[in-house]
Parts: C-alpha cells; sequence; structure tokens
C-alpha cells in the first residue's frame, strides 16, 4: 500500500487531471504545459505555457521532443529552438527571424497555415455566414423591450386596445414556439413547422410581425397566407339561446339578449357604455364600431330596456367585467352547467358570434332583404353578408315550402297590431285584409 513518504520526489498531478477510474494512481495527462524546462519559450510570441505535441523522429534514427504553444498555437521541436539559438537568433531554413504568423517560410503578410491564423479565419468566416444569413443573436430581455415599446407605439398610434392584444398575443405565439423576432428566417421556420393554427390565425401572426418588423425599421418578404370565406358551421335554434339566457347571472343574461337583438360583435357589446342607451325612445348607437365597419343604430325591446335598467350603473360601462376574457370564462361555465342540466350538448357549440350569425339569418329570412342585412350587420361589402343567403336557404328551404302565420283584419286597431308583431299585408277581399307572418 502506497504512504505519503513513498511518493516524495515524485511529480503530482491536480485531482481534475487524474483517470478517474484509477484515482489511486493517477496518471499524467498524455499533452501538459510543461513548466518552464530549459527556459523554453516559444519563438513566436515568448510564451512558457508549452504542451508536449508528440515525438519527432529524425533523419539520422534519433527522436526530439515537439511543442505546442497554448497562445499562439505555433508547433516547432526542441532540436530546431538549439539550431536555432545556436544560429543567433536566426532561421536556419530561412536565414531570417520567424515571421509573427508563420512556421514554415512565409512571406511578411503572414503565413496560410499557422494554427492561430486559421483559428482567426475560422472566426471570420463564422461571423460572415451568420451576417450573411440575418441572424441578429439578442437576450430575451432585449426582444421583450422591444415588445413593450412596439405596442406602446402601436396604442399612441390610436390603434384600439383590442388590436394591441392581438399584436401582443401573436408575438407572443412566436416568441414561446422558439422563434427570434430579430431574424426573419426564423420566424418563417416556426411559420413553416406549425400546422395547428388556421388560415385566419396565421394571416394575424404574420401581420402582426410586419407592423412589429415596420417599427424596427425592417423588412421581409411576407409567407403566402390565403383565407378562404367559409360559411358558418352552426346556427342554433331560437329557443336554445333563450335558454341560455334564462340560465345566465343578470350581466351575462344582458350581455347575451343585447347581442341577440342588434347582432352586435362581442366587443362591440363589451365596450357599449351608458351614453350611448336612450332608455326613453328605446335606442342604442353604436359610434365606434369593430374591424373598420359602419356605426349603427337599433331599436329595441321593452325586456332588453328593463335587463338593462336592472344592472347597477358602477361606472361609464355597461358591463362592470375587467376584460372581455373573463365575460367568456363565465358564459363557457354557464354553458357547461345548462347542457348537463338541459341534457342539450348543442349549448356547447354556442358562442357570441354564433348568436351573431342567428340574428343575420334570421333577418334575411324576414326581410329577404340583403341591403338591410348588410347594414344591421355594419358590413363595407356585400360580399361578406351574402353567406346569409345560402344559410337561410339551406335551413327554410325554398319559397314554395314556406309555412306563414295568417291572420285576417277588418278593423284599424287590428290592422296596426298584427304589423307592429311583423305581419305583412298580402291581399283585400270583401272588405277584409290578409296578412302573413313567417313561421
Amino acid at each position: 500500500m502506497g504512504t505519503a513518504e513513498n511518493n516524495r520526489g515524485k511529480e503530482t498531478y491536480p485531482i481534475e487531471d487524474a483517470d478517474v477510474g484509477n484515482w489511486a494512481s493517477p496518471q499524467p495527462p498524455k499533452s501538459r504545459p510543461e513548466k518552464s524546462i530549459k527556459n523554453l519559450r516559444c519563438p513566436e510570441c515568448g510564451s512558457e505555457r508549452l504542451y508536449r505535441d508528440g515525438l519527432r523522429r529524425l533523419a539520422d534514427g534519433s527522436q526530439t521532443q515537439r511543442w505546442l504553444c497554448r497562445e499562439c498555437g505555433l508547433r516547432f521541436s526542441e532540436r530546431r529552438m538549439e539550431k536555432r539559438l545556436n544560429n543567433g537568433g536566426k532561421d536556419l531554413k530561412s536565414g531570417s527571424a520567424l515571421n509573427s504568423n508563420c512556421r514554415v517560410c512565409a512571406p511578411e503578410g503572414g503565413a496560410k497555415n499557422s494554427a492561430g491564423t486559421v483559428r482567426v479565419l475560422m472566426e471570420e468566416k463564422a461571423d460572415a455566414e451568420k451576417r450573411a444569413a440575418g441572424a441578429t443573436e439578442a437576450d430575451p430581455a432585449t426582444i421583450k423591450g422591444k415588445i413593450v415599446e412596439f405596442l406602446w407605439w402601436a396604442s399612441k398610434q390610436g390603434l384600439s386596445s383590442e388590436t394591441v392584444d392581438g399584436y401582443r398575443s401573436c408575438l407572443r405565439a412566436l416568441i414561446n414556439r422558439g422563434a427570434n423576432l430579430l431574424d426573419p428566417e426564423s420566424v418563417k421556420e416556426v411559420l413553416a413547422r406549425e400546422k395547428s393554427w388556421s388560415q385566419n390565425r396565421r394571416r394575424n401572426v404574420i401581420n402582426s410581425y410586419t407592423k412589429f418588423l415596420g417599427f424596427l425599421g425592417l423588412s421581409w418578404d411576407k409567407p403566402k397566407c390565403k383565407v378562404d370565406i367559409k360559411l358558418p358551421g352552426f346556427i342554433p335554434m331560437e329557443s336554445e339561446i333563450d335558454a341560455l339566457i334564462a340560465g345566465s347571472n343578470r350581466y351575462l343574461a344582458c350581455f347575451l339578449q343585447l347581442i341577440k337583438e342588434t347582432a352586435m360583435r362581442a366587443g362591440e357589446a363589451f365596450r357599449l357604455k351608458w351614453t350611448d342607451i336612450d332608455f326613453e325612445r328605446r335606442i342604442i348607437i353604436l359610434n365606434e364600431p369593430e374591424k373598420g365597419s359602419n356605426p349603427r343604430i337599433w331599436r329595441v325591446s321593452g325586456k332588453l330596456i328593463e335587463m338593462l335598467n336592472s344592472i347597477p350603473r358602477r361606472g361609464e360601462k355597461v358591463f362592470p367585467n375587467k376584460s372581455l376574457a373573463s365575460l367568456k370564462n363565465t358564459f363557457i361555465t354557464t354553458k357547461k352547467r345548462l347542457a348537463h342540466k338541459l341534457q342539450n350538448p348543442r349549448l356547447l357549440r354556442i358562442g357570441f358570434h354564433t348568436i351573431r350569425h342567428w340574428k343575420a339569418t334570421m333577418e334575411y329570412h324576414k326581410t329577404k332583404d340583403i341591403l338591410y342585412v348588410k347594414n344591421l350587420l355594419g358590413h363595407k361589402k356585400i360580399e361578406n353578408t351574402e353567406i346569409y343567403i345560402n344559410l337561410e336557404r339551406a335551413i327554410f328551404g325554398d319559397e314554395t315550402a314556406q309555412e306563414y302565420h295568417v291572420k285576417v283584419a277588418s278593423k284599424p286597431e287590428e290592422i296596426k297590431a298584427l304589423l307592429e308583431v311583423g305581419f305583412e299585408y298580402v291581399c283585400e277581399k270583401d272588405g277584409l285584409m290578409f296578412f302573413r307572418k313567417r313561421k
């Protein structure tokens, strides 16, 4: 068994350099720094940080130790250094002092096969490739700071809070998927890999990132994204909407009744103010529509006015929820509860925008006037409204298959009452006036 006395005089090595598998008798590594043996220095830079680099066999059969400088990467041998020192500092091969970048005869411009020069050239090549690819390295804190500046700039441009929140959501989605927002190619890779996004979501992400690059003074070649107009996948029955309204709390019930009668978008209804309501004339005005739509005005039912009067006024807004998302979460919870209670899973498919589709379809069914429906919804292009023609035909069939409620009136009071509830005049016979209304 070895003792400390037996190891005296022997060269020891740090434990981290020892062979872990044979820690009791550590062996020196293959290449170790030499500690100023014979005052040996690198002929290139004068450094004493030298590593052994194997043996070199000479023509006479002898061997000489080769060395590697850890500072400049120069390789040289002891025999060559001895001859150089004996020659007064001159290299026997060239007759001149070693150039600062060479180890074989090279011009003053530098040697191409020097280890130090090769390393520098490789680093410069890597940097050039990185710049050519357009990649800009930045830490997450820098990118987040740029996003905050962009969102604040968007707010100062007069964009709505919903638009700014949409920008934030899209940029966050790119970051969460590993995209570098300062490198357009990285964003394109994320867009190419992401298959779960709909075309609408993909378009919104592309437009948000384009806006972000414009804020930074940059541009990119946008990927192609084609969004097709699709028909709504589900139109509920009026009884199902009424069931949701009856089973909701007073804030949510009033919100749903408002959408049902006016076909407002959820964001438009959520921003409704008390000053937009004329309780005496039962009129609601929308002067701040979403998506660049036209302003609209409606005459609503007395039921909705009573529901609005039952809500406490806690501010200028009718609905005091912190955000539309919180109201949506309440709606989702209510749908699940009522779908289980009423054993009607169709209720789970009803959303805020679904009620808007229902209202537009029903209004076209009653009036057959596509321009009226266009004005009701606030559309600027009639192409967006024409989808409800197909929906109405699919749900109610052809005109010949329609069923009507028919009423007969002879007195002015009866005629007035029928017209107020939506009956339309058909003809007059034997002093009687006939009216009808679709079922």
